[in-house]
């Protein structure tokens, strides 16, 4: 063996995973391919360090290490291989970019002499990911993995997180070199700067009616997450969460005031025109928050604070009164020392933004055996207090959304993208990460059909996901569209479906059907107990499309123009 500056040489797949164990990478979510033989054998060797989870297909993998990045804080990885593979973990690129989650996808790549000749599988991956990754790169020398790679979670956690793209030629990984590992560097985030809290305190002392927003998901601590809570409770603020975020802030608390995304409250949106400062904190004010950017007017005539770790974020689309660039914990952490305003004069306005949340979680009287309102209120009382939950996209989502609080403890990921086929595989890498935990995903009809063969991971690996299925036989998010525009011209959005109990039975599972309202939490408690992964299919009532309108309803208003 060779010896470079008392090192040993390594062949460079080995090399590559003894990079990720001096990260800290405890998990690797992988569809194995041919184009990564070599670092597959290192992580055979090291198999007592990173657990590798063979997954079934390539978004499902990515999809499970996203949600490791989500839950963590720390770099998801996931492992595909050159062309389709990598093409299939496109979507949860995506997904990490626009939720701003830490993600390290490694894609194996043709042998680098081929470059160019359009070789079998061959894609340029820096032109592929440029518009959905923070870094793409690609590793065609041994030397340089430890610096590459150590870059690459470096770019993937610094200011605000998201996924880096790492290509590996397949030469690379045969080459002997002797390099040594590069640990992780001992970096201090940014805190906010020593004028930017006082003038924060100034513009919150002059409020009437103050809204404040939190978003992010990833770069929270539960340390940071109970300093925000006690800044924000002792100046008793009304505290919103950006879309797909209910996870940041107690919802059963006096001073939660509901979601703005998707579905939200048509109360709290009109709240939020009215308030006469907005606290953005950890959310980028994008499109869904904004409400189609028609909350706030860009040149900033509402007095808006923009907490963000990245500065090119504060005042992208709307000019704030005071933008803060900080650390979201070190923010709280100074935020909670802080002295409060005194007695605000905003505990009037803060009563009546929550009274409106509690109005629009009051199950109204639905038709049909299943209210599905009344029935999530139930299993919300009977789920426990450390619950991490995972949605899809549809409208589906916006049952438990509008009806369910999630508690101090619990935790709720989403794809803010919109992403369909999300919710299944990332229950599953949830309850990885946390097998002692429960995990409910809860997911349509359709996005279930698009990964939920992953489901098989969930057995090969040996945790037990509970996954609701929400089955009205249609693209439910689209035929409300369809009857909004073109009003019973129903057009591609029908769908045939299997028996899903008898899917999940198929595998060795547990499989349930709830028709009613009494039957869920009954079919869910005989789903914990058996102990292995389930599914629930709710069979909902196709006509209430929205938790809002019926088809019926939709079609009166279209015809009324």
């Amino acid at each position: 063996m060779t010896q470079a500056a008392g090192r040993e040489a390594r062949l460079g797949g080995h090399i590559l995973a003894d990079a990720l164990v001096a990260q800290g990478v405890t998990h690797a979510f992988c569809v194995p391919g041919e184009s990564y033989l070599d670092l597959l054998d290192g992580l055979h060797a090291r198999r007592n360090r990173i657990e590798l989870v063979t997954c079934r297909f390539e978004a499902g993998a990515v999809h499970m290490a996203e949600a490791y990045g989500k839950l963590t804080g720390k770099p998801g990885v996931a492992l595909v291989t050159r062309g389709p593979g990598a093409c299939h973990a496109a979507i949860g690129v995506h997904v990490a970019f626009q939720d701003s989650t830490p993600l390290v996808l490694i894609i194996g790549q043709i042998p680098f002499e081929e470059t160019d000749r359009e070789s079998f599988q061959e894609v340029d991956y820096r032109k592929m990911f440029a518009p959905l990754a923070k870094w793409v790169t690609q590793i065609d020398d041994a030397r340089r993995i430890p610096e590459l790679m150590a870059h690459a979670f470096d770019v993937a956690t610094s200011g605000r997180p998201g996924p880096v793209v790492v290509a590996i030629s397949e030469e690379m990984q045969k080459e002997m070199a002797a390099v040594p590992d590069l640990p992780p560097a001992p970096v201090f985030p940014p805190h906010p700067a020593p004028e930017a809290l006082p003038r924060m305190m100034e513009l919150l002392r002059r409020a009437e009616r103050p809204l404040v927003v939190l978003g992010g998901q990833a770069g929270w601590t539960a340390q940071g997450r109970a300093d925000i809570k006690e800044f924000l409770l002792a100046n008793d603020l009304p505290v919103a969460v950006s879309f797909r975020r209910m996870g940041l802030f107690d919802g059963t608390h006096p001073n939660y005031v509901g979601d703005l995304g998707v579905g939200a409250d048509a109360a709290l949106v009109r709240k939020a025109k009215e308030s006469d400062l907005f606290i953005a904190i950890g959310t980028r004010i994008g499109e869904t928050v904004s409400q189609g950017y028609t909350l706030m007017d860009m040149a900033g005539s509402k007095p808006i604070i923009h907490v963000y770790p990245e500065q090119a974020e504060i005042g992208r689309v709307y000019r704030p009164a005071l933008g803060i660039t900080a650390d979201l914990n070190a923010f709280a952490a100074a935020a909670r020392a802080l002295p409060p305003v005194g007695t605000p004069v905003w505990s009037g306005w803060r009563a009546e933004l929550r009274a409106a949340r509690e109005a629009q979680a009051k199950a109204p009287a639905y038709e049909g055996p299943l209210n599905l309102a009344v029935a999530l209120q139930a299993l919300e009382k009977v789920l426990p207090p450390d619950t991490i939950f995972t949605t899809d996209a549809g409208n589906f989502a916006t049952w438990p959304q509008r009806f369910m609080h999630v508690s101090e403890g619990q935790d709720f990921l989403g794809p803010t993208n919109g992403a369909m086929g999300y919710s299944v595989p990332a229950a599953i890498g949830a309850k990885i990460v946390h097998p002692q935990r429960t995990v409910v995903s809860f997911v349509g009809d359709g996005g279930f059909l698009m990964t939920g063969q992953e489901i098989a991971t969930a057995f090969h690996h040996g945790v037990a996901p509970i996954v609701m299925v929400f089955n009205n036989g249609m693209y439910g998010t689209i035929r409300m569209h369809q009857e909004k525009t073109y009003p019973g011209r129903v057009s591609a959005t029908q769908l045939t479906n299997p028996d899903f109990a008898r899917f999940i039975e198929s595998f060795g599972g547990h499989g349930e059907i709830v028709e009613a309202t009494d039957q869920l939490v009954p079919a869910f408690q005989r789903a914990v107990a058996s102990g292995k992964p389930a599914v629930i299919e709710v069979r909902t009532n196709p006509e209430q499309v929205t938790n809002r309108s019926t088809i019926a309803e939709l079609r009166a208003q279209a015809a009324k123009g």
